[in-house]
Formats: C-alpha cells, structure tokens, sequence
C-alpha cells in the first residue's frame, strides 16, 4: 500500500496525543504492528482498522479507507496475505489441507466449494483464482524459500476424488524433485506435538521483524510480538526434528499418490 494510509494514521494518533504504545493498547494490538502500518510496511486487516477507528474516535474512516485489494479473501487473512507476498522465507505448517500455494485447481475447488453459508459460482471462481493466484509467488526460481511440514493426515484425507488427490500430491513431489521447494511430513507415529493445535505459517522479511500467522474455524490471526513469534518458531523446529527426512517424505509422498492413483 502507499504510505498516504499510514501517514494518516500517525498523524490522527499523535492529533490525539497518543504513543503508539499508548494506540495500541486501546485497539488491542501490539506497538510494532502500529508502527509498521505507520511505516507503510503492513496493511491493516479490516479488523484491525475497526479497531482503530474505534480507539481514535474517527468514525469509519480508516475502515472505509483501507487499500483495495483485487482478492477474494477472508477479512481475518487480508494482512496475512500482504505479507506472504513480501516474505523471503516462508515456514508453514498444515494440519489438514495442503497450504494454499501448493494447492492444484483440483484441490482448490474441492476445498473452496462446501461452505457453512451456499457460495455462487461467480464466487467459487472469485475465490479459487485468488487461491491460485498465491502459488504464483513460487514461480521465482529463489524468492521466497519455502518449507512446508505436512501432518501425514494431509496426506491421507481425502479431498475430492482420488484422481484430484493423486494429481495434488504429483504436483507437490514435482516441485521437492526440482528442489524448489522442501516438504516433510509429520507421521501419526510422531504422537502428539503442540502444532496439533492448527496450522501455523511464519514469514521472514529483509527489512522487517517475522510475523507468524495461525488459523482455525472460520478465524485467523496475525502475530508480531517477537516474544510469541520466537516461541512459535522454537514450537515449528521441534516437530521438524520429530518429522521424517526429506528423501523418506518423499518415498511417502509418492507411494500415497500411486496409491490414490489405482484407485481410479
């Protein structure tokens, strides 16, 4: 985003005799987050700007004025989003699903479709080509690094048909075999380990503190106190040390896909 937004901002705290310590408090957010979207390196999500809006008594103003974006995206994942695009290292776990950018157009259509409220099919397409749309930051050949540790449950849910499963997972092992990305999976001997909780992504920047991003049921939130964020990286390297070596995950990988394969 321009940094007109972010320049508004400070410039409405600091009308109101606020630190951002101080904004924050009151918008239930952390001081650095406020001074990234003060320096025009963060976009707020819209839950954030209502917040703002409300702490700096400006109506809804900084909600009505937030950057467009041309996605279809949750409210709860717009920042996230942002920032996914700006990461030079990104770490994901998943729980249940493949991540976002590693996901086929089979894939994604099967996942976006069922929804707790009946989606259109004008909005299905809105929402898949933004799905798509986010494996495109892999096309750079070196930016960002990407490693992904699949819980063997992502594996073996079964989303769509088996042809769309296969498809999926030959579509992850072509990108471990051209070493663009790293991939290993957690098996269900591992036991229990903390990231069981939900998924998790954590995001590096050249010029900015990493972020970690969590996700549940219909909710999402973004985390840059360092305190948390170097928690939730020590929390990632255990279960990468409890997840099996990349040669074995992809020996898994692809006897799963052969076997979704002959059971067309």
């Amino acid at each position: 985003m321009t940094n007109v937004y972010g320049e508004w901002l400070k410039a409405q705290r600091e009308a109101a005799g606020l630190t951002q310590q101080e904004l924050a408090d009151l918008a239930i957010m952390t001081r650095s987050h406020i001074a990234h979207i003060e320096a025009g390196r963060r976009i707020p999500s819209a839950e954030d700007a209502r917040r703002l809006d409300g702490a700096l008594g400006t109506g809804n103003v900084l909600q009505s004025f937030l950057p467009k974006q041309d996605v279809a995206v949750a409210d709860y994942f717009e920042a996230a989003l942002a920032l996914e695009r700006q990461a030079t290292v990104i770490q994901e776990f998943a729980l249940s699903l493949v991540p976002g950018v590693l996901q086929t157009e089979g894939y994604a259509r099967a996942v976006l479709r069922p929804s707790v409220t009946p989606r259109s099919e004008e909005e299905c397409d809105r929402l898949l080509v933004t799905r798509l749309k986010r494996g495109t930051i892999l096309s750079d050949p070196a930016t960002p690094l990407f490693c992904a540790l699949l819980d063997e449950a992502v594996l073996r849910r079964h989303v769509g048909s088996p042809e769309i499963m296969a498809e999926q997972l030959t579509h992850i092992i072509g990108m471990m075999e051209c070493e663009r990305i790293r991939v290993h999976v957690l098996p269900f001997g591992a036991g229990y380990h903390p990231l069981l909780q939900g998924m998790l992504s954590l995001m590096m920047f050249d010029d900015q503190p990493p972020v970690a991003y969590g996700e549940g049921v219909l909710m999402g939130r973004l985390h840059d106190s360092p305190a948390l964020v170097e928690t939730l990286q020590r929390t990632y390297t255990l279960a990468l040390g409890d997840a099996l070596p990349r040669k074995e995950s992809l020996a898994l990988l692809r006897a799963t896909a052969e076997e979704y394969g002959h059971d067309d």
